[in-house]
């Protein structure tokens, strides 16, 4: 399933059930570079972080 699909999902669910006049949604998906050989999980993919190829993780955050 596409990011997009995810997020249009969420943004309707989170409408319906929390939605109140006057409030935001924000939703923020950020890479987290980690350095080392240790890290577990990670591996090479694209960080708009750091603008190329890193390891990292993505993470999500919603924000009412």
């Amino acid at each position: 399933m596409e990011r997009r699909c995810v997020r249009d999902d969420l943004q309707k669910y989170v409408a319906e059930h929390l939605g109140q006049d006057g409030w935001v949604l924000v939703i923020d998906d950020t890479g987290f570079v980690k350095k080392g050989t240790t890290s577990a999980g990670c591996s090479g993919q694209y960080s708009g972080t750091t603008d190329r190829t890193e390891n990292c993780h993505e993470g999500g955050e919603l924000a009412l």
